[in-house]
C-alpha cells in the first residue's frame, strides 16, 4: 500500500504553541515539493566531510522510511557529522546583523490531530463499547488497542476510514486490555498483546484471527511489549514479570504453531523494555541486520544481544546512578557516520541520553562504540529518532523537545499536554492479574507510556485518551513561510540564510547538490527581501519626529543590504529594493548611509552611476564629508564626473579623496602636490605660523610623496607595477625644480624642497632616507640621490633661516648615509666643519642644549670621522659641550676627565654617582683606569657629598669602605655629615653579603652627637639598633644635650639600674612638678598628664626588667622612691579644680602598688603607706582605696589559682575514665571462624579452646595464632594480628607495626589482647561476650595518652591553663602588662575575658 505524499507532512507546533489552539486539518493541506532527482545511497556515502560541505543529504528510504514516492524524498542535514566537530556548526558573522550570530530554527514540528481516527475512537466506544484506547502502533495502516481487548486498523489515507475491528468484548473480558501491538514489516500481521497474559496474530488483509498463543510466558503476568523482528516468522515479547520470550512462527501441514524461547529471565533483573533493530528494505543486506539485534533494558542496566544465528549478548551496559522511578527508553536508527550506513543505539533512564554506535569491520568483529552523551535538565520517558540526526524527546512534565544528535542542539520544544497521552501503569503493576509485580517495576510503570507513542517513516504518532496526534517534520519551504506569516522577517531570511549555507537543522525538501539548493534558497531569500523592503515602507510611521522614522528604517535597511550582499546581488539591492526605497526620503537617507561601512570593508566596490550621484548629493547636503572621503578612496570612480568630484573635494578640504581621483582616475601624481604646495608654500615662506589645516595638509603631503617613492599608492593599496619607475621618476623631478609655475622674481630656488624642509626636516629627510634605501641598484636613482643631496646642502647651509636642529638633522642624515658601506654620496668635508663652527658659537647662548644634542646626534652616527677631534674638543669645552666632551674622552679612554664632565653639567650632575659606581665595578676597564677615577672621586668628596648625601653614602659604602673615617674627617657642613651618616650607617646595618664596611666607634659617636642636634626623636631607636659605640662616651654625649630617656637606656645597658632608675625617676618629678604647678584652665593639662603617664609606664618597666636580678632590700630601693614620687604631689591637688588630676594620679599610683605587688610583700608596702606623711596623719578614709584596691588583687589572684586547680582536676579525671573506657572495650570479631585455620572457632563440644580477638575483627585460635606469629617474653605473650602484619609486609609496611585500621572502621586497629575460653554446652554465645582483659598500653596508646588533654576538644580548658602557667613567670601582675603586639597569646586579646564559676560537682 502507497502512502499519499499529504500523509508523510503532518504539521507540528512552535515552541511556545498551547495545542487548544491548534486546528483540526486535513493532510490534503500540506504539499512537499517535488526533487528532480533522488539521491542515492552512494550519493551520501561519496558527499565530502570537511567543512566547507557540511550539508549531506541523506534518503529517507534509506533509513528507514518505506514506499516513499520518489517525489517526495527528503534531505536532512549532517551538519557535523558523526564526528561532534564544532566547526561544522559556525556561522558567518554579519556585521550589521548581531542576532545572525544565533542560530533561528523556526517551527521544525508540524502537528496535526487526526479528526478522523479521533472520532471514530470515540464513535466505537460508544457504540460498540470498545473502551478506552491503550495501545497504538503505525505502519502503512494505524492500530489501535482498547481497554475491552478490542484492535481498531486505520487507514492512513485522507479518509482515515476503520478497516477492522479485531477481536470481540466478549474474548476482552477473558484477555483484559489491549496492552501491545505490533506490525510487521510488510503490513501483513498483527500481534496483539494483553494484560492478562494472552497473544493474538491477525491477518491484515482480511482480518482473519491466526493464532492466540497463551503459554508464550509464565501465567499471571501481562504483556508489556511484543514486537516483530524484520524475520517475520520471529518476534519477542516482553512480560511483567520482567522476562523476554522469543516466539517462534511456524506452519506445517497447514497447521499454524509458535515456539517460545526464554531470552532473558526477570529473576536476574526485570526487563521493562525491548527493541528489535529494523531495517529497510534498501538495508536489509546490511551486514548487522543478519545478526537480528535486539536491545533490551532491564531496572539496571542495557543488554544487546543477537538473535542469529544463535543467541549471544553483544554487549551490556550499566546506567549508573539513576531516579529508580525513570523510566528507561530504547530507540535504533541507522545512520551515517564517517561514510558509513551503521545502526545506532539510542538509550536512556532520566535525564541523559546514551549512544551506542554498531559497526562489523572487514574481519566480521562487531564493534559497539560509545559515542557523545546528550543529557538534559528533564526527566525523560520517552525516546524516538524521526531521522537519522534528530530526536524526539518526551519529558514527564509531556513536554516535547527536539534535538539534533550531532550538535546535541535544542530546536524547539512543544507542549503536549492537551494530548493527554495515555499511560501504561496499569500493564506494569499488571492489575488485571492480581497485581503480583515488584515495587520497583511498579514505579517506573507509573510514567511508563511505551504504547502511546510510535514512529514509522518520519512520522511520530502520539496517543491520547480521546484523540491520536501526528507529528513530522515540516519541509523548508514550510518553516520560513510559517515565520513570515508571523511577520518576522528578519528570523525568516536568517533561518533561509542557514539553509543557504547548509548550516540548519532537521532540513526536509532541498537538493543534495550545493549549487542547486543555493540556487532555490537565494530565489526564496530574494523574494523575502522584496517583501520586505515594501513591508518597510508601509510599516513606516506616518507621524512623529523625524527620529523615530530614522530609526525604524534603520532597522531594516542594513538588514536588505547584508543579505544582498550575501547572495552577490547588488543588481537586486540597486534595482528593486533601492527603487522601492526612493519613494520615501527618510528610507533613502538611511539607504545611502548604509552603504558606507560595505564600501570600507570593500563588500561594494562599484556602485551604478544614478546610486554614486544620489550617494554624494546626500552626503554633502547633510555635511558628512568624511564619509564622502572615506568612500571615493574604497570604490572605482571611473563612471563619476571626475572634474565634479575633483571640485568637490578641494572646496571641501578632502585631500585623501582628491589625491585618490588624480591617481586613480587620470594617472596623475603631481597635480596633488602642486595643490598643497600651492596652500603650505606661502605662509611657510612669509614666516607666518601654520593652522591646524595646513599642518594636516603637510602631513598628508609627506606620506603622499613616501609612498609614491615607494610604490605604494595612496592613500591605501599599491601603485601599478608598470607605473612605478614612471611615478618616482616624476615626483623626484617635481621635487628639484629650480622655480614653480608662474614664479614670482623674490622666490628662492628649489622652492618644493625648502618648503618641506621649513615643514618639518626631520620627516622629510626620513622619508628621503627609506627612499634611498631602495636606490641601491638603481643607477638613475644614484644620480636623483646626489643631486638632492647637494640641493639640500645648498639650501640649508647658503642661508640662515634654518635652526641648528635643523641644519644638525641635516647633516646627522648626510652622517648616516656616508657610514653606509655601500656609499656613492660626496660631500665636501668643509662643509661638517662649518656646521660644528655653527653649532658650538659660543657667542650664541640661545637653544644651548638644543645644539648640544644636535652634534651628539651627528657624532652618534658616524659624523665624527668628519671632523678633527682636537679642535672638535676645544669648541665643545668653550661651548661648554660636556656630552659632546664625553664622547670624545670615551674614545680617548680618559675616565678621569669624564668625571669632570659630570661634575660640571648642571644637567646631568646627580648621575656621577652612577658613572663612578659602573666604573669601579663593571668589567672591561683598567686598573689604571679605574683608579684614576677612584681618586678623583676622594679628591672631590667634598662635592658629592654636597650633591646628594645618600647617594653619596651608597657610593662610599660600597666602594670606599676603608676610607669612610678619614672622609668623615673632612667632611665640615655638620648637617650634610649628618645627612651622609644616617645614610652610611643605614647601609651597614643591611650590609649586602659581598660588601664589608666596618665602622669605628668613633663614627657611631658622632652619629649619635649628631643625632641628637638635629634628630633628637631618633637618638634611642639608634642606641638600641647599633652595638658599636662605646657606653661611657655616648653617657655622656646624651647628658651633654639633656636626653633623658637615652641617658637611661645607656645607665641600665652599662648595668647601673640605680642610675637609670633616677634619671628616670628625676624625669617623672619634673613632669608631676609641671602638673602640679598648672594652672585651672590649662590647656595643656591633658598633654601633660599624658605625659607622665608615659615617663611612669618607662619607670616601671625599668623596674620590672631589674627586680628579677635583685635581693629584697635593692628591690625596695627602687619601688618605694617611685611610690613615693607619686603620692607625694597628691598632698599639693586639694582644690576642687585639681579633682580630676587627683583622680588620675590615684590610679597611677594604683598601678605602681599592682605592679610592685609582684615583688614587695604586701605587709611591707601597707606599712610604708601608713608611715607616709601623706596619709600617715590622715584619716582612714583617704587611704582607704588603696588598702581595698590591693585586698581586692590578692582575691582575684587566689580564687583564680583555686578554680585552676579544679579544672586541671575535672581535666585530668575525665581522661582517665575515657582512656579505660577506651583500653577495656569489647571487641566484635567480623568473622566466626579463625583466620589462620579457617575453622570454626568452636572446634569441640568439649574442652576449651582459648581465642583472641583483635581490634581490626580479626579472630584466631591462640594455637594458630602462637604458631605463626607469637614472642615469648617471660610471663607474658606479646601478640600481633597475623593476617594485618603480612599484608603490610606485602605493601613494605616495617616490622613490630600494629595492625591496620580496616577500611570503614573509624578507629584505631591498634592491638587490644584479649583472651577468650570457648565454652561447650551451647553456652558459646553467652560467655563470648564476657571478655577477660588482660590489658596493657603499647607504644602508639602511650603516646596518644602523652597527646590526649591537648587534643581533646580543639584548644580546651587546658591549653588556656597551660598558657596562663607560662605568662610572665608565674607573675600575679601579668594581667597588668600585655606582652608585646607580636605574641599571639590568647591573653593578648583586648576582648579575651577570663569569667569564673565555681568548680562543677564531681560524682562519687
Amino acid at each position: 500500500m502507497s502512502e499519499s505524499p499529504d500523509s508523510r507532512s503532518l504539521v507540528s507546533a512552535s515552541s511556545q504553541l498551547n495545542l487548544a489552539d491548534v486546528e483540526a486539518i486535513d493532510d490534503k493541506e500540506f504539499d512537499i515539493p517535488q526533487v528532480d532527482t533522488p539521491p542515492t545511497l552512494e550519493s551520501i556515502l561519496n558527499e565530502p566531510e570537511d567543512e566547507d560541505e557540511a550539508f549531506v543529504l541523506e534518503d529517507t528510504c534509506l533509513l528507514g522510511a518505506e514506499n516513499i514516492d520518489a517525489h517526495s524524498c527528503e534531505t536532512l542535514s549532517l551538519g557535523s557529522s558523526d564526528s561532534g566537530d564544532r566547526s561544522h556548526h559556525k556561522r558567518r558573522r554579519r556585521p550589521l546583523e548581531p542576532a545572525a550570530a544565533a542560530a533561528v530554527h523556526g517551527s521544525v514540528l508540524r502537528h496535526n490531530v487526526l479528526k478522523g481516527i479521533s472520532a471514530q475512537m470515540a464513535s466505537a466506544a460508544d457504540k460498540v463499547d470498545a473502551g478506552l484506547p491503550t495501545a497504538l502502533t503505525v505502519s502503512s495502516v494505524i492500530a489501535v488497542g482498547t481497554s475491552h481487548g478490542l484492535a481498531l486498523v486505520f487507514g492512513k489515507d485522507t479518509n482515515q476510514a476503520l478497516r477492522l475491528c479485531l477481536g470481540s468484548v466478549a474474548e476482552g473480558v477473558e484477555y483484559g486490555a489491549v496492552s501491545a501491538l505490533s506490525i510487521n514489516h510488510d503490513c501483513t500481521r498483527l500481534l496483539c498483546g494483553f494484560a492478562k497474559g494472552q497473544i493474538t496474530m491477525w491477518d491484515l488483509a482480511n482480518g482473519k484471527l491466526l493464532r492466540t498463543i497463551t503459554d508464550a510466558h509464565p501465567p499471571g503476568t501481562a504483556i508489556l511489549h511484543v514486537k516483530f523482528t524484520d524475520d517475520p516468522t520471529l518476534a519477542v515479547c516482553n512480560d511483567s514479570g520482567g522476562s523476554v520470550f522469543e516466539l517462534t512462527f511456524r506452519r506445517v501441514m497447514g497447521l499454524r504453531s509458535c515456539d517460545s524461547r526464554c531470552l532473558f529471565s526477570g529473576s536476574k533483573g526485570e526487563v521493562c523494555c525491548v527493541e528489535p533493530l529494523h531495517a529497510s528494505t534498501q538495508l536489509r543486506d546490511h551486514p548487522i541486520t543478519q545478526h537480528a539485534l535486539l536491545a533490551m533494558a532491564s531496572l539496571t542496566k542495557i543488554l544487546v544481544i543477537g538473535l542469529k544465528p544463535s543467541l549471544k549478548v553483544w554487549m551490556t551496559f550499566p546506567y549508573g546512578k539513576s531516579d529508580p522511578a525513570s523510566v528507561p527508553q530504547l530507540a535504533w536508527q541507522f545512520v551515517v557516520a564517517h561514510k558509513m550506513v551503521n545502526p545506532m543505539l539510542a538509550f536512556c533512564r532520566g535525564d541523559t541520553v546514551h549512544f551506542l554506535l554498531v559497526k562489523k569491520d572487514e574481519s566480521g568483529v562487531i564493534h559497539v562504540i560509545k559515542q557523545r552523551q546528550l543529557h538534559l535538565n528533564c526527566d525523560l520517558i520517552s525516546l524516538t529518532w524521526i531521522n537519522s540526526r534528530t530526536l524526539l524527546l518526551l519529558d514527564s512534565s509531556e513536554r516535547l523537545h527536539v534535538l539534533d544528535r550531532p550538535s546535541q542542539e535544542e530546536l524547539e520544544t512543544v507542549d503536549l499536554s492537551e494530548v493527554q497521552l495515555v499511560y501504561n501503569s496499569s500493564h506494569f503493576k499488571s492489575l488485571a492479574t492480581g497485581g503480583n509485580v515488584s515495587q520497583a517495576l511498579a514505579l517506573v510503570g507509573e510514567k511508563a507510556c511505551y504504547q502511546s507513542v510510535c514512529c514509522y517513516s518520519g512520522q511520530v504518532v502520539f496517543l491520547g485518551t480521546k484523540s491520536v496526534h501526528m507529528m513530522t517534520l515540516r519541509n523548508w519551504r514550510e518553516r520560513v513561510e510559517h515565520l513570515l506569516k508571523q511577520e518576522k522577517f528578519v528570523e525568516a531570511l536568517s533561518l533561509a540564510w542557514s539553509f543557504h549555507e547548509g548550516t540548519a537543522k532537521a532540513v526536509v525538501g532541498l537538493y543534495g547538490d550545493p549549487a542547486k539548493r543555493k540556487s532555490v534558497v537565494a530565489d526564496k531569500m530574494v523574494e523575502i527581501l522584496l517583501l520586505y523592503a515594501d513591508r518597510s515602507l508601509k510599516k513606516c510611521p506616518e507621524q512623529g519626529r523625524i527620529q523615530v522614522m530614522e530609526q525604524h528604517f534603520q532597522d531594516m535597511v542594513p538588514i536588505m543590504v547584508d543579505y544582498c550582499l550575501l547572495l552577490h546581488r547588488t543588481d537586486l539591492l540597486f534595482g528593486q529594493i533601492y527603487s522601492r526605497l526612493v519613494e520615501n526620503s527618510v528610507a533613502k537617507g538611511v539607504f545611502l548611509e548604509s552603504l558606507e561601512p560595505y564600501i570600507l570593508s570593500e563588500r561594494i566596490g562599484c556602485l551604478t552611476a544614478p546610486i554614486m550621484r544620489d550617494l554624494l548629493s546626500h552626503f554633502q547636503e547633510n555635511g558628512m564629508m568624511d564619509s564622502v572621503e572615506n568612500c571615493l578612496v574604497h570604490m572605482d570612480i571611473t563612471s563619476l564626473d571626475i572634474q565634479q568630484v575633483v571640485q568637490m573635494c578641494w572646496e571641501h578640504q578632502l585631500y585623501d579623496a582628491m589625491i585618490y581621483v588624480f591617481n586613480s582616475g587620470m594617472n596623475d601624481y603631481i597635480s596633488p602636490m602642486e595643490k598643497l604646495f600651492q596652500v603650505i608654500g606661502p605662509p611657510l615662506r612669509e614666516g607666518r605660523p601654520l593652522t591646524d589645516e595646513q599642518v594636516v595638509m603637510g602631513n598628508k603631503l609627506l606620506v603622499y610623496i613616501s609612498c609614491s617613492l615607494a610604490g605604494r599608492a595612496y592613500p591605501l593599496g599599491d601603485i601599478p607595477e608598470d607605473l612605478v619607475p614612471l611615478v618616482k621618476n616624476q615626483v623626484f623631478e617635481f621635487l628639484i625644480r629650480l622655480h614653480t609655475p608662474e614664479a614670482p622674481e623674490e622666490e628662492e630656488v628649489y622652492p618644493y624642497i625648502h618648503t618641506l624642509l621649513h615643514f618639518d626636516t626631520r620627516e622629510f629627510l626620513n622619508v628621503l632616507a627609506l627612499t634611498f634605501e631602495d636606490f641601491k641598484n638603481d643607477k638613475q636613482a644614484l644620480e636623483y640621490q646626489q643631486r638632492i643631496v647637494d640641493i639640500l646642502l645648498k639650501v640649508m647651509v647658503e642661508t640662515s633661516d634654518f635652526t641648528p636642529s635643523q641644519v644638525g638633522c641635516l647633516f646627522t642624515f648626510l652622517a648616516r648615509q656616508l657610514a653606509k658601506p655601500d656609499n656613492t654620496l660626496f660631500v665636501n668635508r668643509k662643509l661638517f666643519d662649518q656646521v660644528l663652527e655653527f653649532l658650538c658659537s659660543p657667542d650664541d647662548d640661545s637653544r644651548h642644549t638644543e645644539r648640544q644634542q644636535v652634534l651628539l646626534e651627528l657624532l652618534q652616527v658616524g659624523g665624527v670621522i668628519q671632523f678633527d677631534e682636537g679642535r672638535l674638543l676645544s669648541l665643545a669645552e668653550k661651548a661648554e659641550f660636556y656630552q659632546i666632551c664625553e664622547f670624545v674622552y670615551e674614545k680617548k679612554h680618559l675616565y678621569d676627565k669624564i668625571f669632570f664632565c659630570y661634575l660640571k653639567d648642571p644637567m646631568r650632575r646627580e648621575e656621577i654617582f652612577n658613572y663612578v659606581h659602573n666604573m669601579l665595578s663593571m668589567p672591561g676597564y683598567r686598573p689604571q683606569e679605574r683608579h684614576s677615577v677612584r681618586e678623583k672621586a676622594l679628591e672631590h668628596i667634598q662635592e658629592l657629598v654636597a650633591i646628594d648625601p645618600a647617594k653619596a653614602a651608597d657610593l662610599m659604602a660600597l666602594h670606599f669602605a676603608q676610607e669612610v673615617e678619614p672622609i668623615v674627617s673632612k667632611l665640615g657642613d655638620d648637617h650634610l655629615l649628618f645627612q651622609f651618616l644616617e645614610r652610611l650607617l643605614e647601609f651597614s646595618e643591611a650590609t649586602r653579603p659581598q660588601v664589608s664596611l666596618r665602622l669605628g666607634p668613633g663614627v657611631h659617636e658622632c652619629h649619635v652627637d649628631l643625632l641628637c642636634r638635629f634628630s633628637p626623636q631618633k637618638v634611642i631607636d639608634f642606641l638600641k639598633a647599633s652595638k658599636d659605640y662605646r657606653l661611657e662616651e655616648a653617657v655622656q654625649i646624651t647628658r651633654q644635650h639633656a636626653l633623658h630617656a637615652a641617658t637611661a637606656y645607656l645607665l641600665e645597658r652599662k648595668g647601673d639600674v640605680l642610675g637609670a632608675f633616677q634619671v628616670l625617676l628625676q624625669m617623672l618629678q619634673d613632669q608631676l612638678a609641671v602638673l602640679s604647678e598648672e594652672s585651672e584652665g590649662d590647656p595643656q593639662k591633658e598633654g601633660r598628664l599624658q605625659r607622665v603617664e608615659e615617663v611612669l609606664q618607662e619607670v616601671i618597666a625599668l623596674c620590672h626588667r631589674s627586680s628579677q636580678g635583685l635581693d629584697q632590700q635593692q628591690r625596695e630601693a627602687l619601688w618605694f622612691p617611685l611610690l613615693e614620687a607619686m603620692m607625694s604631689p597628691q598632698k599639693l591637688l586639694r582644690s576642687t579644680s585639681s579633682h580630676h588630676i587627683s583622680t588620675a594620679l590615684k590610679e597611677l599610683t594604683m598601678q605602681v602598688l599592682n605592679s610592685m605587688s609582684s615583688f614587695i610583700s604586701l605587709p611591707a608596702i601597707v606599712q610604708r603607706i601608713l608611715q607616709d606623711p601623706v596619709y600617715g596623719k590622715g584619716k582612714l578614709a583617704e587611704i582607704q582605696g588603696l588598702i581595698l584596691g590591693m585586698l581586692e588583687t590578692f582575691t582575684y589572684e587566689q580564687t583564680l589559682l583555686e578554680t585552676t586547680t579544679n579544672l586541671l582536676n575535672q581535666d585530668l579525671h575525665w581522661s582517665l575514665s575515657h582512656l579505660r573506657s577506651a583500653v577495656s572495650r569489647a571487641l566484635h570479631p567480623r568473622f566466626d571462624h579463625c583466620n589462620i585455620c579457617l575453622q570454626q572457632y568452636k572446634r569441640r563440644q568439649e574442652g576449651a579452646d582459648e581465642i583472641v580477638v583483635f581490634s581490626c575483627g580479626h579472630l584466631y585460635h591462640c594455637q594458630c595464632l602462637q604458631s605463626k606469629c607469637c614472642t615469648q617474653l617471660e610471663w607474658t605473650l606479646a601478640w600481633s594480628c597475623y593476617k594485618c602484619t603480612s599484608s603490610q609486609g606485602r605493601r613494605g609496611a616495617g616490622p613490630g607495626r600494629a595492625c591496620d585500621e580496616e577500611p570503614g572502621r573509624g578507629r584505631s586497629s591498634s592491638l587490644a589482647q584479649m583472651k577468650v575460653r570457648s565454652s561447650p554446652h551451647g553456652a558459646v554465645e553467652e560467655n563470648s561476650k564476657k571478655l577477660h582483659p588482660d590489658a596493657e598500653l603499647d607504644a602508639q596508646q602511650r603516646q596518644s595518652w602523652d597527646q590526649l588533654r591537648c587534643m581533646y576538644r580543639g584548644p580546651s580548658r587546658l591549653t588556656i591553663l597551660a598558657e596562663l602557667s607560662r605568662s610572665h613567670g608565674n607573675e600575679k601582675a601579668g594581667q597588668l602588662h600585655p606582652a608585646p603586639a607580636r605574641s599571639t597569646s590568647i591573653f593578648h586579646s583586648e576582648n579575651f575575658q577570663l569569667r569564673l564559676s565555681p568548680p562543677p560537682l564531681v560524682e562519687e
